[in-house]
C-alpha cells in the first residue's frame, strides 16, 4: 500500500526541543498502525453521546472512564453544557463499549478533566468559565469521588473563581502522583490563573507555580497534565503549542514542541506517550494536523500518528480528539467534543 504523505504527518523533530537549542525538523514518516472501531461506545437507552471531556483507563484494566457532557457542543452552550441537566456526566464503560456505571448528575457545569488514582478513585475538574458561572455551589473546583461515586474531597471554592491556595479558576485537568499528591492544571482561559497547583493527598495546599506568558514556567491555557513513570510532570501548554516538563516541585526541566498543539496526554505501561492534538490547523498551528501522536516518553521521539479522520473542516466541521487513553492491549481511545465521539482505535497486528 502506498504511503500517503501529508504535511503534519511527516514532519517530526529529531529530538526534544530544549531551551536555547536550535532544533531542526526532519522528514520522519509516521505510520498509523491503528484502525477505527465504528460504534464502539454505546450510550444508555434514550441518551445521545454528548461532548467528551476526558477519558481514562481504570486501574483494573477492564474499564474505561469518560466524562460525557450533557449536551453536544453547541456555540451557545460552550462552557456550561451540564448547567441545566441532571444527567450523569461520569460514565464507566466496559471494554465492549457498554456503560456499566455512572454518577455525577447535577454536580457540574462543565466537567472537563479527569484522573484515576491507584485505588480507583475518580477526580474531575469543573472548568466553567467565570463569565458563565451562575450563583450556586458548582464550578471552579476539583471533586474526588470513590469508584462508587461518593464524594471524598473537594478542592477550590465551588462557584467562586480566584487564585491563591483556596480558589481555582476554570481548572482544566488533574493528575495524581505515586504518593497521592494532586496536581491541577489551573485554568482554561488565556487570561486566567495559568498555573499548576499542588495539593497533598488529603487536599492541603502545598504550592503553585506558573503565570501567563511565553517563557519557561509560564503558560497560556494549561489544558492537560500527566505524570510519567519517572515522576516528571508534563503540562500541555496548549495555546503556546508545546509541552512543558517539570519535576514535582515545579522546577522547569525542558519543553517539547514536536507533539503539536497538546490537548491531552497519557502514558502507557510501556513508557509510551500519547498526545491528543485537537486544534492544529492553518490558523491555530500552521503546518500541523489534528490527531494523536505517539512516541517514546524518555526521548520524545514520535513513532506513530493517528490522523484525525474528520480533520478536513470542509467535510466535517469540528475538532480532533481532546483526550486519549490506552488499554492493556494497546488499543487507543480518543474523546472528542465536536463531533461528539468516544472513538476506539484497535492496534493492527503485523
Amino acid at each position: 500500500m502506498a504511503t500517503k504523505f501529508r504535511l503534519g504527518s511527516i514532519v517530526g523533530l529529531a529530538f526534544a526541543a530544549v531551551l536555547g537549542s536550535a532544533v531542526a525538523p526532519c522528514a520522519q514518516v509516521l505510520p498509523n498502525p491503528y484502525r477505527m472501531v465504528d460504534g464502539w461506545a454505546k450510550m444508555p437507552a434514550g441518551r445521545t453521546m454528548g461532548a467528551v471531556g476526558d477519558v481514562m483507563i481504570d486501574p483494573d484494566g477492564q474499564h474505561i472512564w469518560a466524562i460525557v457532557r450533557c449536551t453536544t457542543l453547541e456555540p451557545d452552550r460552550f462552557g456550561n453544557e451540564c448547567l441545566d441537566s441532571n444527567l450523569d456526566s461520569i460514565l464507566q464503560f466496559d471494554l465492549q463499549g457498554n456503560v456499566v456505571k455512572s454518577f455525577g448528575g447535577g454536580m457540574f457545569i462543565w466537567p472537563h478533566g479527569m484522573a484515576i488514582d491507584r485505588e480507583g478513585n475518580v477526580y474531575v475538574t469543573d472548568a466553567v468559565a467565570p463569565e458563565r458561572t451562575p450563583p450556586g455551589k458548582r464550578g471552579h473546583q476539583v471533586v474526588k469521588f470513590s469508584p462508587e461515586g461518593k464524594i471524598l474531597t473537594t478542592l477550590g471554592t465551588p462557584g467562586v473563581p480566584g487564585g491563591g491556595p483556596n480558589n481555582l479558576n476554570a481548572p482544566s485537568d488533574v493528575a495524581i502522583g505515586d504518593n497521592g499528591d494532586i496536581f491541577v492544571a489551573d485554568g482554561h482561559t488565556l487570561d486566567g490563573n495559568n498555573r499548576v497547583v499542588k495539593y497533598s493527598k488529603d487536599g492541603k495546599f502545598i504550592k503553585d507555580w506558573g503565570k501567563t506568558g511565553y517563557a519557561p514556567g509560564e503558560f497560556r491555557t494549561p489544558h492537560t497534565i500527566a505524570i510519567d513513570s519517572r515522576g516528571r510532570v508534563f503540562v500541555g501548554d496548549r495555546s503556546n503549542n508545546r509541552i512543558q516538563i517539570f519535576d514535582q516541585d515545579g522546577k522547569f526541566l525542558t519543553m517539547w514542541t514536536q507533539f503539536g498543539r497538546p490537548s491531552g496526554i497519557f502514558f502507557d505501561q510501556h513508557d509510551q506517550i500519547y498526545v491528543a492534538d485537537s486544534e492544529s490547523d492553518n490558523e491555530e498551528n500552521p503546518g500541523w494536523e489534528m490527531g494523536i501522536r505517539i512516541g517514546d516518553a524518555k526521548t520524545g521521539w514520535i513513532t506513530a500518528f493517528i490522523l484525525n479522520p474528520w480533520g478536513d473542516p470542509r467535510i466535517v466541521p469540528g475538532d480532533g480528539a481532546e483526550t486519549v487513553t490506552v488499554d492493556r492491549e494497546g488499543n487507543v481511545y480518543g474523546g472528542q467534543p465536536r463531533p461528539a465521539r468516544l472513538q476506539k482505535y484497535v492496534r493492527v497486528r503485523p
